[in-house]
C-alpha cells in the first residue's frame, strides 16, 4: 500500500521540531535574560544599600560631632564664666532638632532606628536636663554649678552617648559589610547562572545545528544527487528513508515516482523485446522461407532448362545468387533484430555465436548456463554485440576478451587491445542507449579505456525472478 505524502505517522515533524527548539532556546534565554536583570536589579538594590549605610554613618558622625561642640562650648563656660565660649554650645542646640530628624530618618533597619531614637531621646535629655540648667545655674553665679559632681555627671552622660553612637555605628558597618557579602554572592550566582544559561543555549543551538545538517541538510543534498542521478537515466536510485516527517515523506515520494517510472520502463523494454523476438521470427519463418522456397524453385528450373539456352541459365544462375544473397541479408537482419539462438539458447550461446562472427580473434570465458530473464539476456547481449562492434571498428583492437559470470547478479566484461582512450561521454550513441536501458532493470555500465591501454567495459545486472507477462514465447 503506498503511504500518502499527508501521513508521517509517528516520525517527528521539521515544523514541530522547529517550534520545540525555538521554544526551548527562547525559554534557556529569558531565562539567562532573569537572571541577569535579578542580578543586576540586587546589584543596585546593594549599592542603595551601602549609599544608605554610609550615610547613616555620616549622620551619626554629625550627631555625635554636635555633642561634643555642646559638651566643649558648655564646659568653656562653666570654667571661664565668659559668654563667647556658649556660641558652639548655642549652634548646636539650634541644629540639633535638624540632625535629630536627619539622624533617625536614615537609619537602614527597626533595630538601628530604635537604636537611633535612643541616641536622640539621650542627647535631648542632655540638653535639656542637664545642659541648659548647668548653664543657667553657671549664669546665676551658683557655686555648685561648677562643683565636681555637677561635671562628673556631665561627662557619665556623655561618656554614655558616645558607647551609644560606637554601638551604632559598629552595627551600621556590619551591616554594610553583610550586604556587600550578600550582593557578592548573588551576583557570583547569577554569573553563574546566566553562564549556565547561555552555555546551555549555545549548546541547543548547535545541537539544533547539529540536528538540522544531518536531518535536514544531508538529506536534501543526497536527494539533490539522486534526482541528477535519475536525471541522466539511473532510474534504480533511491533516497534513504529520514525520520523527520517531511524529508521522510518527500524521499518516500521520490522512490515510489522512481520505481513506478523503473516499471513502467521495464515494461516497455520487456514489449519491445518481444515485438522484436517476434518479428526475428516472422522474417525467419516467413520471408526467409518464402526465398529459399524461391531459390529451391529457380534451381529446379535451371535443372529443367537444357545446356543449349546459355542466356536463360546465366539469368536463372543470376537470379539464384541474388536470392541466396537476399537469405542471407535477411538472416543478418533477423539477427541484428532480436538473434534466434539468444531466444533459443540463451546468453552464453548468443555471446559464442557472436564471437564466432566476429572478424579479430575474440575469446569467450562463460560461467552462466543457465537461462536468465529475457530482459536481462536482451540487454546484456546487445551491450556486448555494440561494444564488440566498436572494439572491430573504432579500436583498431586485434583481441577481445569477453566473460560472463553469474551470481547473484549478473557481470559482464568485454575487454579489448586497442588504442583506448574512450570514456562514458564518448562511448557512442548506441552504447549509451543500451546504458540507459540497462539503468531502468538496475543494471550499471563503469567504462575504463586509459590511452593507450585499451578499452574494459564492466556490466553488472542484479538477477530478479521474471514476471509471468514477460515469459518466453
Amino acid at each position: 500500500m503506498r503511504a500518502r505524502p499527508g501521513c508521517a505517522g509517528s516520525r517527528p515533524g521539521l515544523t514541530g521540531l522547529t517550534i520545540a527548539a525555538g521554544g526551548l532556546l527562547a525559554l534557556l534565554i529569558g531565562a539567562a535574560f532573569a537572571v541577569l536583570l535579578w542580578a543586576i536589579a540586587d546589584a543596585n538594590s546593594a549599592t542603595s544599600a551601602r549609599r544608605a549605610s554610609r550615610t547613616a554613618i555620616v549622620e551619626a558622625g554629625s550627631l555625635q560631632q554636635l555633642v561634643s561642640d555642646l559638651e566643649t562650648g558648655q564646659r568653656g563656660f562653666v570654667i571661664t564664666k565668659r559668654e563667647e565660649f556658649l556660641e558652639p554650645w548655642q549652634t548646636a542646640r539650634e541644629e540639633f532638632p535638624a540632625e535629630a530628624r536627619r539622624f533617625t530618618e536614615t537609619a537602614t533597619s527597626p533595630e538601628q532606628r530604635r537604636s537611633a531614637g535612643q541616641i536622640t531621646r539621650g542627647v535631648e535629655s542632655l540638653i535639656t536636663d542637664y545642659s541648659v540648667p548647668l548653664v543657667e545655674a553657671v549664669r546665676r553665679g551658683d557655686s555648685a554649678a561648677s562643683g565636681l559632681a555637677a561635671t562628673a555627671e556631665g561627662k557619665r552622660r556623655v561618656d554614655a552617648l558616645r558607647a551609644q553612637f560606637d554601638r551604632y555605628t559598629v552595627e551600621e558597618r556590619a551591616n554594610l559589610a553583610a550586604r556587600e557579602d550578600t550582593a557578592g554572592v548573588n551576583g557570583r550566582r547569577a554569573v553563574i547562572a546566566a553562564g549556565v544559561g547561555l552555555a546551555a543555549s549555545t549548546a541547543l543551538v548547535a545541537a539544533f545545528t547539529v540536528f538540522q545538517h544531518r536531518a535536514v541538510v544531508r538529506p536534501v543534498r543526497a536527494a539533490a544527487a539522486a534526482a541528477g542521478r535519475f536525471a541522466d537515466g539511473d532510474l534504480g536510485v533511491r533516497i534513504t528513508p529520514s525520520n523527520v516527517a517531511e524529508i521522510g515523506t518527500l524521499g518516500t515520494s521520490f522512490n515510489t515516482m522512481a520505481a513506478s517510472l523503473q516499471d513502467s520502463r521495464t515494461r516497455i523494454m520487456e514489449s519491445v523485446d518481444a515485438v522484436h523476438r517476434r518479428t526475428a521470427r516472422d522474417l525467419h519463418d516467413g520471408a526467409q522461407q518464402r526465398l529459399i522456397s524461391l531459390m529451391i524453385g529457380l534451381r529446379l528450373a535451371r535443372d529443367e532448362i537444357s545446356d543449349g539456352e546459355s542466356s536463360a541459365t546465366e539469368l536463372l544462375d543470376q537470379c539464384m545468387a541474388d536470392a541466396q544473397t537476399a537469405i542471407g541479408e535477411l538472416r543478418e537482419l533477423a539477427s541484428g533484430i532480436y538473434p534466434t539462438v539468444l531466444t533459443l539458447k540463451g546468453l552464453a550461446a548468443a555471446v559464442k555465436d557472436l564471437a564466432d562472427r566476429c572478424p579479430i580473434p575474440a575469446v569467450v570465458d562463460s560461467k552462466c548456463d543457465q537461462r536468465l530473464p529475457s530482459a536481462v539476456e536482451s540487454n546484456a547481449y546487445f551491450i556486448v554485440a555494440e561494444a564488440v562492434t566498436n572494439a572491430v571498428k573504432h579500436a583498431q583492437a586485434s583481441r577481445i576478451d569477453i566473460s560472463l559470470e553469474l551470481g547473484e547478479i549478473l557481470r559482464l566484461r568485454v575487454v579489448d587491445d586497442g588504442i583506448g582512450g574512450v570514456d562514458e561521454t564518448m562511448a557512442g550513441s548506441g552504447l549509451t542507449g543500451l546504458a540507459g536501458r540497462l539503468a531502468a532493470i538496475g543494471g550499471t555500465l563503469t567504462i575504463e579505456s586509459p590511452p593507450g591501454g585499451g578499452t574494459s567495459i564492466m556490466v553488472q545486472i542484479p538477477i530478479r525472478p521474471e514476471a509471468p507477462s514477460a515469459q518466453r514465447p
